[in-house]
């Protein structure tokens, strides 16, 4: 049995593991390329009693460029900011 495990990471609204055994390879890399799948933290595939990394290789595949983690968290720091904001707001 082989699957792909895609790791979304939402910023401080947490993580999402999208694990479907009837996902290819060639289908994970398509959603990558249509952005439905964002802000991937990484990619593993599984595969009978083994798992390896293929990030980097599916990221490749779909063209998608390499973005700094400091400019991936730009949502949850207007989040961040928008709170901060409510704060001092009078009672």
């Amino acid at each position: 049995m082989q699957y792909f495990v895609v790791m979304i990471d939402y910023g401080r609204r947490g993580r999402e593991a999208i694990v479907d055994p009837e996902i290819t390879r060639r289908e994970v890399v398509s959603r990558i390329a249509s952005g439905e799948y964002a802000n991937i933290s990484f990619i593993h595939e599984v595969a009978d009693f083994s798992v390896e990394d293929v990030t980097e290789d599916i990221l490749a595949e779909a063209a998608v460029p390499e973005i700094a983690s400091s400019s991936a968290d730009l949502q949850a720091s207007a989040f961040d900011h928008i709170r901060d904001l409510r704060k001092h707001e009078p009672a």
